[in-house]
């Protein structure tokens, strides 16, 4: 019974999601970021983790704080021309960008995010790095005219993201300090072109799952785990490696192909030091990726001599052999001049 619970909250989620991005109206979009609120919270408790009713509650706190001042937005949106006066619109379409940054985890409305993540279990975890951002982006691509205060929101993200996740050994904390990192890289896609932005979420959500996979079936979320866990088979420690460096942006792995094309996309927009400071700031974050992986690259002591008798699947493998192949395949199928 609990399980079909489960599903049915994950399909409501999914709806609330497709209500808004395929809405005409602003108040229809908010109602379908409600429903898919309202699903997470019961997807989020569970009985044997014992943070996860302090991370529901403070999920559904903010995001019933951004919800309220989206709606607040909306109406005067709506009547501005009765209550407020002319040329205010772009102060209220800020302040509905900012109530929709917060439900997506940008950078400064973040601090909700990293304590939330903590206290869900992998699965509820990349809910919340993937499908959970989806909503709040489309809804962002109808201001994307917003150049100042979406570069400053880039800079942000991206240097708090980087920075606040180099004293973190939590791993569920890492990976949403590198999704507020990444979510700097997509609204920067946004600022330029929604293709780039899909192509930079596909990928992003593509290697998030593998590497989500590969932590909740070791039951990983520590760094000091990951060395006793990973070090059992060596095709996985190379595939955990591999995983790692994609996401921060290393040719000639998968991850670089998107972050190349917004790096294009900011160039030709004349955005150099925005782009400049992502560059700068994906090494920041690329440091605290070698420093989980440097157990599977240098010979560790903890290494079984006998192979391991469990077995990889080939799903599993193909997918991650995608992580290598992957960048030249884009090429090819994507051929930019």
């Amino acid at each position: 019974m609990n399980k079909f619970n489960k599903i049915l909250f994950f399909y409501t989620l999914m709806t609330g999601s497709l209500i808004s991005i395929s809405s005409y109206s602003w108040f229809s979009m908010w109602m379908g970021l409600e429903i898919n609120l309202l699903a997470m919270i019961p997807l989020i408790y569970n009985s044997k983790n014992l943070f996860s009713s302090e991370a529901a509650l403070k999920y559904f706190i903010t995001q019933a704080l951004a919800s309220g001042i989206l709606l607040f937005s909306i109406i005067l949106m709506t009547n501005s021309s009765e209550f407020l006066p002319q040329n205010s619109n772009y102060w209220l379409m800020m302040m509905m960008n900012s109530a929709l940054m917060t439900k997506v985890g940008a950078a400064p409305f973040h601090s909700w995010f990293p304590e939330v993540l903590e206290g869900m279990n992998w699965m509820n975890g990349l809910i919340m790095l993937t499908w959970q951002k989806i909503a709040p982006m489309v809804l962002l691509m109808y201001s994307v005219n917003m150049t100042v205060f979406f570069s400053s929101i880039v800079i942000f993200s991206s240097t708090i993201g980087s920075i606040l996740g180099l004293n973190q050994i939590s791993m569920r904390k890492i990976m949403a300090y590198s999704s507020i990192n990444h979510i700097g890289w997509m609204i920067a896609a946004l600022m330029n072109s929604q293709f780039t932005w899909m192509i930079y979420f596909l990928i992003y959500s593509f290697i998030s799952v593998n590497i989500i996979f590969m932590l909740n079936y070791f039951n990983i979320f520590n760094i000091s785990q990951i060395s006793n866990s990973i070090n059992m088979n060596k095709p996985l420690k190379i595939f955990f490696m591999m995983n790692f460096l994609s996401l921060g942006g290393v040719p000639p792995f998968l991850g670089f192909f998107p972050k190349w094309l917004v790096i294009n996309e900011l160039v030709k927009n004349n955005l150099i030091l925005v782009s400049l400071i992502l560059i700068i700031l994906a090494l920041v974050t690329l440091f605290f990726y070698l420093r989980l992986t440097i157990s599977t690259i240098v010979i560790s002591s903890s290494e079984f001599l006998t192979p391991s008798k469990e077995s990889l699947s080939f799903f599993f493998i193909l997918c991650n052999f995608f992580m290598l192949a992957g960048l030249a395949l884009c090429v090819l199928v994507f051929n930019f001049n």
